[in-house]
């Protein structure tokens, strides 16, 4: 018999979880925007690719930098 009211790690979304699908639709925004030439995971980290630079992150910090990075590219672009 199952009790319909215990917690289930599995099924409940944990309040520290993180959007990767919000940190790739960013990156290929910031891609589409001409701000990066491409993005994705490199061993733990997260990958932007500029011209010339590579920048490496964890998730968190890079999907700040990428929606500050799009931002900005959004109010030049118009």
């Amino acid at each position: 018999m199952t009790d319909s009211t215990s917690f289930d790690p599995w099924l409940e979304p944990k309040a520290d979880s993180f959007d990767y699908n919000q940190l790739n639709e960013l990156g290929n925004r910031a891609i589409a925007l001409g701000l990066l030439i491409g993005h994705g995971y490199h061993g733990d980290q997260y990958e932007l690719l500029h011209l010339g630079e590579v920048v490496l992150l964890s998730p968190p910090d890079a999907h700040n930098y990428l929606k500050a990075l799009v931002q900005t590219g959004e109010q030049l672009d118009g």
